[in-house]
């Protein structure tokens, strides 16, 4: 039997659970685009509050003395589902870091857009490979796996349970920026080869023909190149959203661990 009766003690207990899951919600990878309306977010919150209300057991009495001690409680379970959510976004990060790299090898790092998701400029590669991998992940439930994951963390950390090792967090971050250079650099792998090959044949030509203006030649060879190679490797998406899934998987428990 559904009960969403609420006595002070549970309204407390509500409380501490809808501040976690807006807490994720707001950083969270596709719950958490700015261009998603805020009163989405905060209906969308509260309605996964509820049922984790009644699904969470048992509902322990929350135990403080005073403003200062429910003040923290209120700032441990925010920071709780920050970390998760930040643990998932970060990995975005990673066809970020790709997309700039492949706009300095193309020639394209001055052309910049305006991305709605973000609300920064950002360069066209990246945006645009990051709405690939965001259609990706909703395409495998990528970001069901996301909630599941928050839902699955009152099993290990419950209300006012959560325990912060800051240095299993910061070895955690030191992991991740290692495997964002590996995977961004693997991404990027082909149009780099790719342009390295092309300046050693341009570097040829420019001794063999030294009268033909090689800087003039090159810009517009190497952009035809980029399209051409971002085109035949637009087949290896899925392989490249699976690593990222992977990493975003592996920070989450990384960092839910840190926290129990």
């Amino acid at each position: 039997m559904v009960n969403y009766g609420f006595s002070l003690y549970t309204f407390e207990y509500f409380l501490m659970i809808l501040v976690r899951v807006a807490a994720f919600v707001f950083i969270a990878p596709f719950f958490g685009m700015n261009n998603t309306p805020r009163r989405t977010k905060v209906g969308f919150s509260l309605c996964i509050a509820i049922i984790l209300y009644q699904t969470v057991l048992p509902r322990e009495t929350l135990e403080y003395s005073g403003v200062i001690e429910f003040t923290i409680i209120i700032l441990k379970e925010g920071i709780t589902g920050l970390l998760i959510g930040f643990a998932a976004n970060i990995c975005n990060s990673i066809i970020v870091f790709s997309g700039k790299v492949i706009d300095m090898e193309i020639g394209l790092a001055m052309a910049n857009m305006y991305d709605p998701t973000t609300q920064t400029q950002s360069g066209i590669t990246g945006t645009m490979y990051n709405y690939f991998i965001m259609l990706l992940l909703i395409a495998t439930d990528m970001h069901h796996y996301i909630l599941r994951a928050l839902v699955d963390t009152y099993q290990l950390i419950p209300v006012n349970g959560a325990v912060f090792d800051w240095n299993h967090l910061m070895v955690s971050m030191t992991m991740f920026i290692t495997d964002l250079m590996v995977l961004g650099f693997r991404i990027v792998l082909p149009i780099f080869a790719c342009s390295m090959i092309l300046n050693c044949i341009l570097g040829i030509m420019a001794k063999v023909a030294p009268q033909m203006n090689m800087f003039a030649v090159g810009i517009q060879i190497k952009i035809l190149l980029g399209f051409t190679v971002m085109f035949l490797t637009v087949t290896l998406l899925p392989g490249i959203a699976n690593m990222i899934f992977t990493e975003m998987k592996r920070m989450i428990v990384s960092v839910v661990e840190g926290m129990y």
